[in-house]
């Protein structure tokens, strides 16, 4: 048999880069406190609505329409933050045609960015992520797990160590087992129990497995009062509702009606460094905006947002994403680290490895008091007197959690029936 590297993605995750050894600024927390200009390499995962080609929001948005398109007609939830940072991991071992297909299928394009800038990047998200904040409590981790005998170069372990900030654990894959026990502990571990069981059924000829996870618990600046919470029908299609609790809040919020779309926008800030966007679609409307989803569209709501009462209803919901990330990748275009002509070689020095198996989940709660799932950021909106519009969040919907600083998404999902998990 030959050999195989295998990548698992949690709440936030996936794999390896590439040769990279200088990294020329290790911000501080303080750094991320300000009000900072970032520098380029900061915003490669932004949205980057004053640059034109390709991005990281527009993988966001291919990755979420394959999503869809596998499982149409239900919930979708996922952390493309945590997809992207796997990979990008990955490709620290990746060279040749594998290493450029591995960035541009993240929206990254080799001739206009060095691969340095893009692990830099991937640095400081990781490092915001886990800076102390006592509105938010996030975390951002990475962890390689390396089969007994096999031996990375040390070149590749050192730069996944200082870019990825990454741990090692010895792992006997013979026993498979206790191999998942040890990865789907840590995982749940670090996930505070939310992702129990992110890997199954392995390979004992894995060589190695790449984890990354992302931990995110925020409260609303302004939370949602238990007492109005109240049971309402959900309208899951033209036949089918279901019974919800629905949460209700009277205020300000920044919003926006797009009439080509046929859809309402709203933003409810964090208490902290992180927003939710809700995008209502109207009845029968869904599927036309979901193939408008685009960095331009985004960028386009972003500057026609205004503040207005608005009176809110919104489900509490709970629910979760398993994906089969190689199988989407592979109708993404990102076929050749999967296959036997993928170039690894920056792993072992050597050819004659694959991935062989990548896999995503992500969970979110959304609730009175805040939101529990991974990554965040806040926004705080003022008080503008308007006559109230009522905005009701009882058909399928979108929602997407945002970083405020840098504007990148770090979970994206539709909710088609809020009472499956």
């Amino acid at each position: 048999m030959s050999s195989t590297l295998s990548v698992c993605l949690s709440l936030v995750a996936l794999c390896a880069l590439a040769r990279c050894h200088h990294f020329p600024h290790h911000p501080t927390c303080q750094d991320d406190q300000k009000e900072t200009n970032h520098t380029e390499a900061h915003v490669l995962l932004s949205q980057a609505c004053a640059k034109k080609g390709a991005s990281y929001a527009d993988f966001t948005f291919r990755f979420y329409k394959q999503a869809v398109l596998a499982e149409a007609d239900k919930n979708v939830f996922f952390s493309p933050l945590s997809i992207a940072t796997a990979f990008a991991m990955l490709a620290m071992g990746a060279k040749s045609a594998t290493l450029t297909q591995i960035f541009e299928g993240m929206g990254f394009r080799l001739t206009e960015v060095q691969e340095e800038e893009i692990h830099e990047s991937f640095h400081h998200h990781i490092h915001m992520m886990n800076c102390p904040n006592n509105k938010i409590q996030t975390s951002m981790g990475n962890a390689l797990f390396i089969g007994t005998g096999f031996q990375p170069r040390q070149t590749f372990l050192d730069d996944v160590k200082t870019f990825y900030e990454a741990e090692f654990f010895s792992t006997d894959f013979q026993n498979s087992k206790e191999a998942e026990k040890k990865i789907n502990g840590y995982v749940a571990k670090k996930t505070h129990g939310k992702i129990p069981k992110l890997v199954t059924a392995l390979d004992p000829n894995t060589l190695m497995v790449l984890v990354n996870y992302i931990y995110f618990k925020a409260y609303w600046e302004n939370p949602f009062n238990p007492t109005l919470t109240h049971e309402e029908d959900f309208l899951v299609d033209e036949k089918t509702s279901v019974k919800v609790n629905m949460m209700h809040r009277d205020t300000d919020y920044e919003s926006h009606y797009d009439e080509q779309l046929s859809c309402w926008l709203v933003q409810i800030p964090y208490s902290g460094r992180a927003k939710a966007i809700f995008i209502l679609p109207n009845a029968g409307k869904m599927k036309q905006v979901e193939a408008a989803l685009s960095k331009e569209t985004l960028c386009k709501w972003e500057k026609l947002l205004q503040k207005r009462s608005i009176n809110l209803y919104v489900p509490k919901f709970s629910i979760s994403g398993s994906y089969d990330v190689k199988l989407l990748f592979e109708k993404m275009g990102i076929t050749g680290v999967f296959s036997d002509r993928a170039d690894l070689s920056g792993i072992t020095g050597t050819s004659g490895l694959h991935v062989s198996k990548a896999v995503h989940k992500a969970m979110l709660n959304v609730h009175e008091n805040g939101t529990e799932a991974a990554a965040a950021t806040a926004i705080v909106v003022s008080k503008l007197s308007r006559p109230s519009i009522t905005l009701k969040l009882n058909k399928p919907f979108l929602v997407m959690i945002v970083d405020k600083a840098t504007r990148t998404t770090i979970f994206m999902g539709k909710i088609v029936n809020p009472t499956i998990k």
